[in-house]
């Protein structure tokens, strides 16, 4: 799905690029609607009502609510009643077997699981809609009188599949009025290009590593390989993500809109709240805005503070996958944010070779958490990355990942960034260097089987 969902952009997005702009200025958004809800159903087409309806529900309640604008208390009863259907179909299709696999579990049920298939992009534009009602009932934003300018806003495609998390308040002016400027069109490419070749060139290509030591089995890697093969899942994770991230504010650059940053170098962080504010950045302003601050943030009391954080941080692990490893990844977000904040984050401040020392371990250790849901594995896993341990030597390895690896560490920093500015000042340099990544990226997408995108499932 997802490979042919990457290879089918390039005859999708030339050919979108092509009605959009001899669409009349004032259908343009229509013209976006269709498309996207093709791109979607393309992907998921049983789900197309679903999507529709979620669209035409949220629509709808939001014009009740600008009705009763002069009774709040109306007004807060249709934002529950938003809140409560949006997370319910999140949670059918999401965690509902889940629950029902814990409660057979625990409770020594028979209950059948539902087998539901994930709706296409069902995190992202869930969290959409929801931020759109609760901006509109917080007075941020105006009501969208136009059914097709809010359609277009929730499935626009290039970041419907997995983001980043756009809020309404951020694209609205946009909607109504936008123009693309060549500079505008040749910096949405160059996103593009960069996010292709970070996904397939370099996740790709580390994350085979990763591969090849879960198929070797845990029990036999020794602790040299076992840090090599998840630094391949860290690089791994970190620029497919951020690659395909990369690739959708490109193409809403194409298109005229301006979609906000997602990642901004996570792994020079000296901290985990500096990790979170570089790590996707648009989930955390999410999480905070929706949920941290409605629960009072930090201004009710230490006890308070450490209770709405528990929350949030229990939230996001869960919103990454329906498995207790994912729950347990994002507390432990919360048990080292939490101590960060009791007055640690400002010794890390002052230390830069320790809180470097204090970071890069503990990162490791929550993907090896993340990674895994079988904890008898994971347990075996971390066992072999902390105790020394003999088994399968890491030097071949690195003798066949070695330089992907580098690069991938480099890349993962700024050290390159003026450079390559410099550099690309050259347009004939330009073109040679981006024109370079494209043919490689499109060469190893026809040619590789191998091409998985792992927050495709989140």
């Amino acid at each position: 799905m997802v490979f042919s969902s990457i290879l089918f952009v390039f005859y999708f997005l030339p050919i979108t690029l092509g009605l959009y702009y001899l669409t009349p200025v004032k259908y343009r958004n229509l013209t976006v609607l269709i498309c996207s809800l093709f791109f979607y159903c393309w992907g998921e087409v049983r789900y197309f009502p679903l999507i529709v309806g979620s669209i035409v529900f949220e629509y709808l309640l939001v014009r009740v609510m600008e009705r009763f604008k002069h009774r709040r208390r109306v007004q807060t009863g249709l934002l529950i009643f938003s809140i409560v259907v949006n997370l319910g179909l999140l949670g059918l299709f999401k965690y509902a077997d889940f629950v029902i696999i814990n409660l057979n579990r625990f409770f020594g049920l028979g209950l059948s699981t539902l087998n539901l298939v994930l709706p296409l992009g069902i995190s992202f534009y869930t969290f959409q809609k929801i931020s759109y009602t609760f901006d509109y009932y917080r007075g941020d934003t105006e009501m969208e009188p136009s059914l097709i300018d809010f359609g277009a806003y929730v499935v626009l495609f290039p970041q419907l599949i997995a983001g980043p998390i756009v809020r309404y308040v951020e694209v609205s002016r946009e909607l109504k009025n936008r123009r693309v400027t060549l500079e505008d069109m040749s910096e949405g490419i160059r996103n593009f290009i960069l996010g292709l070749g970070s996904k397939v060139l370099i996740a790709n290509n580390v994350g085979a590593l990763w591969s090849e030591m879960a198929e070797l089995g845990y029990r036999n890697l020794s602790t040299g390989l076992a840090w090599v093969g998840l630094l391949g899942f860290a690089l791994q994770i970190y620029f497919d993500f951020s690659g395909y991230s990369l690739m959708a504010i490109g193409m809403g650059g194409m298109l005229g809109f301006n979609f906000p940053e997602n990642f901004r170098y996570p792994y020079i962080s000296r901290s985990f709240t500096e990790f979170w504010r570089r790590w996707h950045m648009t989930l955390g302003t999410w999480i905070r805005d929706y949920i941290y601050f409605p629960l009072g943030g930090s201004r009710r009391g230490q006890g308070r503070t450490v209770l709405n954080l528990f929350v949030c941080w229990f939230a996001t692990g869960l919103w990454h996958g329906a498995d207790w490893n994912f729950v347990l990844w994002g507390l432990m977000f919360f048990v080292l944010i939490s101590i960060e904040k009791g007055g640690f984050l400002d010794f890390l401040n002052r230390h830069a070779i320790l809180s470097r020392l204090y970071f890069f371990p503990i990162l490791m250790l929550s993907w090896a958490v993340f990674a895994e849901s079988d904890f008898s594995q994971m347990g075996l896993l971390i066992s072999r990355l902390f105790l020394p341990h003999d088994g399968i030597s890491a030097l071949y390895y690195l003798r066949n990942y070695g330089a992907i690896l580098l690069i991938g560490m480099v890349l993962s920093t700024p050290v390159l960034e003026a450079p390559v500015a410099w550099l690309t000042r050259n347009r004939y340099v330009a073109t040679a260097l981006y024109g370079g990544i494209l043919l490689l990226s499109v060469a190893y997408l026809v040619d590789s089987t191998y091409n998985p995108f792992l927050y495709f499932r989140f």
